[in-house]
């Protein structure tokens, strides 16, 4: 079945559900509608989903934003009465922009680092959730393990090792220095290895950097694994059954069957990942140190307001490119 006779399936699917919702009047044979239409009750359903997320965005995150937007038009002074605001425009965003030593180079290796991680745990991701989905022994013991280092970046470890109970980072650094000649040794090798047998060096250095990066990439990997196993699983075997007695090699099911199936779930990782990413930037670092080490906390919400414009720009940028083919199939068919 071509595109366009799929969505022309899918708009006579809606017609029926809305029609069932109607009852037809015999005097006229016009149409009185007994109930909603399905649209209607598709569209209250999503309402009730995310009415926790938006009552709890109501109570406990509105006036905060509220309050930090009217800190980064203003002067912020403490007196022992409470604190004055003084306007002054746009007075802390150039500042921001402009004056400050570190935050435009830090926001910018921010945006630069983001745009090297990301494909990188995508990649990662989908190729273990792969793995992780097939059938062999031990297989819930490895999805445990690659989904340890979400737990060990929770909140309950940070304050453990804050207390002293655990030193998770006094282990790594001390496996890492012990490793770390052979580490690079092998690095070098594998380089001149690569540029021997022809490969260009822009891909190389992807590589080196891949490799580099491991660390920061599977701890950053566990929820985006978790999302693709569960559409993995979601895909039914009927389909690779079909595939494999038509000759399929795994290659071409994998293309042809499990790609397009998992990749309605691609932006939801993208997104999910760059979220993620700005959250533990240094960005943030220094957001919070200008507003309580030096305490200028007009220009730390001025700071703040730029990161957020920054990051929602290239989420509507990713998602807009996402969907705007999908929307012009539409209309062209």
């Amino acid at each position: 079945m071509g595109c366009r006779q799929l969505h022309e399936a899918i708009r006579r699917g809606e017609r029926r559900v809305d029609r069932a919702g109607k009852l037809r009047d015999g005097r006229d044979g016009d149409m009185k509608t007994v109930g909603m239409s399905f649209r209607t009750r598709r569209t209250l359903l999503g309402l009730a989903f995310i009415s926790p997320w938006l009552i709890g965005f109501l109570l406990l995150f509105a006036a905060p934003l509220i309050q930090s937007l009217r800190f980064s038009f203003s002067k912020l002074s403490i007196a022992p009465g409470g604190y004055g605001l003084e306007p002054v425009g746009w007075a802390n965003f150039k500042e921001s922009l402009f004056v400050h030593a570190s935050f435009n180079r830090v926001l910018v290796d921010s945006i630069a680092q983001m745009a090297l991680n990301v494909p990188m745990i995508l990649f990662f991701s989908l190729f273990t959730a792969t793995l992780l989905n097939q059938k062999f022994r031990g297989r819930a013991l490895a999805r445990s393990v690659f989904f340890l280092p979400v737990i060990l970046a929770s909140s309950a470890v940070a304050a453990a090792e804050s207390a002293g109970l655990i030193n998770l980072m006094g282990d790594a650094n001390a496996i890492e220095a012990s490793s770390g000649a052979g580490v690079s040794y092998n690095i070098l090798s594998m380089v001149r290895m690569l540029s021997d047998v022809g490969i260009p060096a822009a891909f190389t250095d992807y590589i080196v950097e891949a490799i580099l990066r491991i660390y920061d990439i599977i701890s950053s990997s566990g929820v985006q694994i978790l999302i693709f196993l569960a559409a993995l699983q979601s895909v039914p075997g009927s389909m690779y059954e079909v595939a494999r007695i038509e000759g399929a090699t795994a290659y071409e099911s994998f293309w042809k069957i499990t790609f397009p199936m998992v990749s309605p779930l691609i932006l939801t990782n993208v997104i999910y990942t760059i979220i993620d990413s700005f959250a533990g930037s240094p960005v943030t670092k220094i957001i919070y140190e200008t507003a309580f080490k030096t305490q200028n906390f007009g220009l730390s919400s001025a700071m703040a307001w730029l990161y957020t414009l920054v990051v929602g720009i290239l989420l509507i940028v990713i998602g807009w490119g996402a969907v705007a083919p999908h929307s012009l199939q539409l209309m062209n068919s």
